[in-house]
């Protein structure tokens, strides 16, 4: 029954990388991404938490595609990243990301990436932990080549603009 698989994640449609570890968009606009990641052992180290390469390769993704946005759908180039790895994320734990921009210029956007998981040591109001945070610097409004017109008919299909 091949009519009935599901359709493509809005991640494998938009960033193979990020899609490969098991990451999955849930919103994205010029103003804020988020997302979330299962903790498995295709981003882990070999001690069983979250690689800081992943870490690190969210941060940009997350960043790139929010400038890509806010840029009106021009490319971005990323020219610095900064992570602070502040608590391990396990494995089969559940990771939470949002990226949002500090400044969004005509030629620079700096953007800041936080993953963090719930503290499941506390009930009721649960309290939330700083896995890490980065900080994204892109060049904006770079020329785009034709075969990126493709890409940005899709990334419109999933952002709230």
């Amino acid at each position: 029954m091949a009519g009935n698989s599901p359709p493509p994640s809005k991640t494998a449609s938009l960033d193979r990388p990020l899609h490969a570890v098991g990451f999955e968009y849930d919103l994205l606009s010029p103003e804020r991404l988020t997302g979330r990641l299962t903790i498995t052992e295709s981003c882990c180290q070999p001690f069983k938490v979250l690689h800081g390469g992943v870490t690190a390769m969210i941060a940009e993704g997350m960043a790139s595609m929010g400038a890509y946005i806010a840029s009106g759908f021009q490319r971005v180039a990323g020219v610095q990243l900064s992570t602070n790895h502040i608590k391990a994320a396990r494995l089969g734990e559940l990771v939470h990301v949002e990226a949002v921009p500090i400044q969004q210029g005509r030629t620079i956007q700096v953007w800041e990436v936080q993953l963090w998981k719930i503290d499941p040591s506390t009930s009721g109001d649960k309290k939330v932990l700083l896995l890490s945070t980065s900080r994204v610097t892109l060049l904006c409004n770079l020329p785009a080549s034709k075969e990126m017109k493709g890409f940005e008919d899709t990334v419109k299909k999933y952002a709230k603009l």
